[in-house]
């Protein structure tokens, strides 16, 4: 038999405080569900062999890692640092993320070594269109998010606490890059929800994986606290990041958040020289004013730089946000005019395969440099970091 935990949810400062109570599930069950999910991409028969025999999934402190950024309060109260919203969590109390717990004084990580999403993706998903085009990458995911998007969707995951997931696989970062250099994948992406609320995973793995010379990409929602951002950014070649609009008032109320972490985190990025790439999700009604649009353009623009690519996201109708049509794809094509008139050379438009504007093209000679449908590469015209027509100079990780 394997244990999981049943919560009991207390509400304290606006925090989940849970308490661990063990229920008994089947090992068999456990197996049986998640064999599905792996077995598809090739991954199984390596992350099973962790269930051998007896082994249990416990949750004791002894099997937990110990949270990296967080300071003690008081003997039993702890404050969490790894994103805004710095968590005061009392004795058995978790973080907003659902992935921190406050055991006897000291945070500890829920979700270390046990991914609930472990896939092989195209890298043009994430998306990073100006690195590696064409190439996969392995990418982890596991219960929580310190974000509460109404559009989510990957909410199954990022809305949920490791004790609700369908999937939970035993992994540690040093088989997750044995996977990666097995299947000869050479980047790995932490992904499908917020990296900063399984920071030490994504660290611990990141780190490893770029003394074996592989490379580290991340998509994050922006939210993550300078030190632990500049102190991972240490082993990181790549970041993808959700702007996921341009006023305080669309991030409070779609996603409970804040604008500001974001914008400084993006800077610090580009102070960091590290490779970044922003997403822009449009959703009708909520986030697409023209005028907002523009402003987002500039700032990117001033503060960023021209060149770094902007990829206007088509938004589909999901999880509390069904009431809400999809994006037209006129409404698409008029952002990425605004963007290009504000000056920005690297703009597309995403989840409408076949549109032209999912290709990426030549500021210099307008023609296309890598031709995209979706997440395929038909054709890549970038050669040794330069246009294939021109000689003009493209920058990115090539």
């Amino acid at each position: 038999m394997m244990k999981a935990y049943q919560k009991s949810v207390n509400a304290h400062k606006g925090f989940l405080a849970e308490n661990f109570f063990e229920k008994e599930v089947s090992r068999r069950d456990f197996l049986r569900k998640g064999s599905i999910f792996l077995i598809g991409i090739g991954l199984g028969k390596r992350l099973f062999n962790l269930f051998n025999g007896d082994k249990k999934l416990t949750m004791d402190k002894g099997s937990l890692r110990e949270a990296m950024f967080y300071k003690r309060l008081d003997k039993d109260v702890v404050q969490c640092e790894v994103c805004f919203r710095g968590c005061v969590l009392k004795q058995e109390q978790r973080s907003f993320c659902r992935n921190k717990v406050n055991i006897d004084g000291k945070l500890y990580s829920l979700v270390h070594s046990r991914p609930s999403a472990v896939h092989i993706d195209p890298i043009e998903k994430e998306p990073a269109y100006h690195m590696f085009p064409g190439t996969e990458i392995l990418c982890f995911g596991t219960a929580g998010c310190n974000f509460r998007c109404k559009f989510c969707h990957n909410w199954h995951l990022s809305q949920k606490s490791i004790e609700e997931m369908d999937y939970i696989y035993e992994l540690t970062p040093e088989q997750g890059v044995d996977i990666a250099i097995s299947k000869k994948i050479p980047t790995l992406s932490f992904t499908y929800n917020e990296p900063t609320s399984f920071y030490e995973y994504v660290y611990d793995m990141a780190k490893i994986a770029k003394e074996k010379g592989l490379n580290i990409l991340f998509h994050s929602n922006g939210s993550m606290s300078p030190k632990p951002l500049k102190e991972l950014l240490k082993f990181t070649d790549a970041v993808t990041i959700d702007l996921k609009g341009f006023t305080n008032e669309f991030y409070e109320n779609t996603s409970s958040a804040k604008l500001e972490p974001c914008m400084k985190t993006l800077e610090i990025i580009k102070e960091e020289n590290k490779w970044l790439e922003i997403v822009n999700l449009l959703i009708p009604g909520l986030n697409d004013n023209h005028d907002d649009i523009k402003r987002m353009c500039l700032w990117i623009k001033e503060h960023l730089g021209d060149d770094v690519p902007l990829h206007f996201s088509r938004f589909f109708p999901n999880y509390k946000l069904t009431n809400i049509p999809a994006t037209s794809i006129k409404d698409l094509e008029k952002a990425h005019r605004i963007a290009k008139d504000a000056g920005l050379q690297y703009v597309t438009i995403g989840n409408v395969p076949g549109h032209e504007l999912n290709s990426t093209f030549c500021p210099n000679c307008q023609k296309r440099i890598i031709h995209r449908v979706h997440f395929q590469v038909l054709k890549n015209n970038v050669k040794n970091g330069k246009c294939k027509f021109c000689g003009y100079s493209i920058p990115g990780i090539w």
